[in-house]
């Protein structure tokens, strides 16, 4: 992978973090704290639909399958970092959110990086054979 595409991949990852947290911190508390129903399809979607913009991310920028856990990375870490400093200060960066729904939030963001690290890694180690 170049230098320029670290970089690229680095600061998208940083701006989906952005966009993501934003939309939670704004719109959270309807998912979080509604039905069960909403919460499990939205828990399915939200992160079915993060990946599905990672991977589109790394086909347009043609990063290789097997480099493909390292673009992955580059572009969750700004997040995951992000998200570390969101959930131990929730109710100052996400005052819509209930405290108790933290769990919940973070639920979330587990089976998201999950998903696309898992996928990423399966597409790396696929290739690599």
């Amino acid at each position: 992978m170049k230098t320029q595409d670290t970089i690229i991949l680095s600061v998208l990852g940083l701006v989906i973090w952005v966009f993501g947290s934003v939309y939670y911190a704004y719109r959270g508390h309807n998912v979080l704290e509604s039905t069960s129903l909403r919460y499990w399809l939205s828990f399915f979607i939200s992160p079915l639909v993060s990946a599905i913009i990672c991977i589109a991310i790394l086909k347009v920028r043609q990063i290789p399958p097997p480099a493909w856990s390292s673009g992955m990375l580059l572009l969750a870490i700004p997040g995951m970092i992000g998200e570390a400093v969101v959930l131990s200060h929730l109710s100052t960066f996400m005052p819509r959110i209930q405290a108790t729904s933290g769990g919940r939030y973070g639920a979330f963001l587990f089976a998201t990086y999950a998903l696309v690290l898992g996928i990423a890694e399966a597409v790396t180690l696929r290739a690599s054979r």
